[in-house]
């Protein structure tokens, strides 16, 4: 059977799938379910880099996708999970607003 996840390229400049950044985070989850996980993480422990950074919005959000499903797996206790989630959401926002304003500083020096 077709697995979807094993075979979706996330990263074209590393070649990373999605399954792999899935595992990546699930990994960082069992050593500490608490600890924030951003996309240079994943990289670094991955042994690769972020080369055009492009594909770090879609990283942030499997790391919210599968820290979720983690959570309810694991049947953590819902109010920490919340607080937890909403500080990893602030964080996917604030990323996406600086990629947003970096564009534009581009755009105006272009």
């Amino acid at each position: 059977m077709f697995d979807r996840h094993a075979e979706m390229l996330v990263c074209s400049c590393n070649y990373i799938t999605e399954k792999e950044i899935r595992d990546t985070i699930t990994a960082f989850l069992d050593e500490d379910c608490w600890q924030l996980i951003v996309p240079v993480k994943v990289y670094h422990a991955m042994e690769k880099r972020g080369r055009c950074c492009g594909c770090f919005p879609n990283v942030v959000d499997i790391i919210v996708s599968t820290t979720e499903a983690y959570h309810a797996a694991r049947q953590t206790d819902y109010e920490k999970v919340v607080d937890f989630m909403e500080r990893l959401k602030r964080f996917q926002e604030e990323q996406k607003s600086e990629i947003i304003e970096r564009r534009n500083r581009v755009n105006r020096s272009a």
